[in-house]
């Protein structure tokens, strides 16, 4: 009888640890998981460095001048764009590269200016990544000394993390935003060059402090460079024209 009763809490114990290891493999296999997403993700941003290196090898073997414009969605990014094309086509060479999730709207606003487009559908994709804008290249064939605009998908996160080879990234916020932007995506600020404050004309009308913007803007990081603009009204535009002149 004692023997039976001794077998029978052996396999109560073999049963328990069987359970245990069970669960542990469970949180293993999360962990690992975890892990995984990570690894793929550090891989995905590898490999885009790499392809934006190729990139920039090609613009600077043409010389050309290369603006990633980044912002929300609505802050007057292709605003900004066509208003810059029109007023300067006659003395610089645009080309562009119009990033959307969907339809070819923008693509048409540019192309409606008489300057080179190609339009990229991200469709689930909330950025532009490096392959996509070599792609784009192909089909484009900038000339040397050339400008090439690439107008990013309308996101203030997913962007910041992917080089395309720029020479220069631009941020664009509207006043009608709210000031403390900068500060809510960080990352998008503190890896852009340029800060286009778009909208002034609507400064009487919203509660707006520009000088806030800046600030914020400047504890992200100290070396923005900022213009003040309405794209609809042209205030502003001479400042970031003579910008551009002299940098490209």
């Amino acid at each position: 009888m004692d023997a039976h009763h001794h077998h029978h809490h052996d396999a109560e114990h073999a049963h328990e640890h069987s359970h245990e290891h069970i669960h542990e493999s469970d949180h293993e296999h999360q962990h690992n998981h975890q892990h995984k997403v990570l690894e793929i993700e550090q891989d995905i941003l590898q490999n885009n460095q790499m392809l934006a290196a190729r990139n920039r090898g090609y613009f600077e073997a043409k010389n050309i001048f290369v603006l990633n414009l980044v912002s929300s969605p609505g802050s007057g990014k292709t605003s900004i764009l066509e208003r810059t094309l029109a007023d300067l086509k006659d003395t610089i060479s645009f080309y562009v590269i119009e990033g959307d999730q969907q339809t070819l709207n923008d693509a048409n606003r540019i192309d409606a200016i008489n300057i080179p487009v190609v339009q990229i559908n991200t469709g689930k994709g909330c950025h532009l990544e490096s392959d996509m804008v070599f792609n784009a290249l192909k089909k484009l064939d900038p000339k040397n000394n050339s400008i090439l605009m690439i107008e990013n998908v309308g996101n203030l996160v997913c962007p910041s993390m992917f080089d395309l080879g720029e020479s220069k990234r631009v941020v664009i916020i509207s006043t009608t935003e709210g000031e403390d932007k900068p500060i809510k995506y960080p990352d998008m600020f503190y890896t852009s060059d340029i800060c286009i404050i778009n909208k002034i004309d609507l400064l009487p009308y919203v509660n707006c402090n520009i000088n806030h913007i800046k600030k914020y803007a400047l504890q992200v990081n100290p070396n923005l460079v900022f213009f003040e603009v309405s794209a609809t009204k042209g205030t502003g535009m001479d400042d970031w024209y003579k910008w551009l002149v002299a940098n490209k």
